[in-house]
């Protein structure tokens, strides 16, 4: 079943008869062996091309979303950024193969627009102690803020966050993205990544007696 956010990426009325272009599953197949900015280029001339990177990436996203948002915000939050990636498109780093960091940056962007919903998210789960979101931690995450307390005491430390400092911070632990993946999704210096997320962290450590569950370690998100 299409999707609407796929809909709305066809934007080009169908092709002629004589037109020689792949059928949709040519088109699948040969999504399957190129990287992201091959297929961005690509639908520069043939727009509906740019569904594969949906395919290919709103699932992650998505689940990006839920955890920041809650799963009511999720679906919209990504059609929205699918929107304004292909509306976008031209602009790509076409040296860059890979998207995803592209594609969080503009998800996290969008995610900014409900920032209120985000921390009234938060600051639920700092009352209650009950989150919406099952997967609001990845599994590792999950282990280490078993304890109801904890979890009450990382979502008030999440919402006192300025937003910069929580892009950051999420977009690594949650993101798994590089501090230089980082960097290139949220257009700015690398040192302003390490000095939001030193922030960050420090925050949050404060607020939970110095342990931190959303810690990384530095070479864990460094390039080999």
């Amino acid at each position: 079943m299409t999707t609407t956010s796929e809909r709305e990426l066809v934007l080009t009325d169908p092709p002629p008869p004589d037109d020689h272009r792949p059928s949709v599953r040519g088109q699948a197949e040969l999504a399957d062996c190129q990287d992201d900015s091959a297929i961005i280029a690509a639908s520069l001339d043939v727009p509906e091309r740019f569904a594969a990177l949906f395919d290919r990436h709103a699932t992650v996203l998505h689940r990006y979303a839920a955890r920041r948002l809650g799963p009511d915000h999720a679906e919209d939050v990504v059609a929205e950024a699918f929107t304004r990636a292909f509306e976008t498109r031209h602009r790509y780093e076409f040296g860059c193969a890979e998207a995803l960091p592209w594609l969080y940056g503009i998800t996290t962007n969008v995610i900014g627009l409900h920032r209120r919903a985000e921390v009234r998210g938060y600051r639920a789960i700092a009352r209650t102690g009950e989150d919406p979101v099952v997967a609001a931690f990845d599994e590792r995450v999950a282990a280490r803020v078993s304890a109801s307390a904890t979890r009450q005491r990382l979502a008030a430390a999440l919402a006192k966050l300025g937003r910069g400092e929580r892009d950051v911070l999420l977009l690594i632990a949650w993101g798994d993205l590089t501090y230089e993946e980082t960097a290139q999704a949220l257009q700015v210096p690398i040192g302003t990544v390490r000095s939001r997320l030193s922030r960050a962290r420090r925050k949050v450590a404060h607020a939970l007696g110095g342990a931190n569950p959303i810690e990384t370690r530095e070479e864990d998100h460094e390039r080999p």
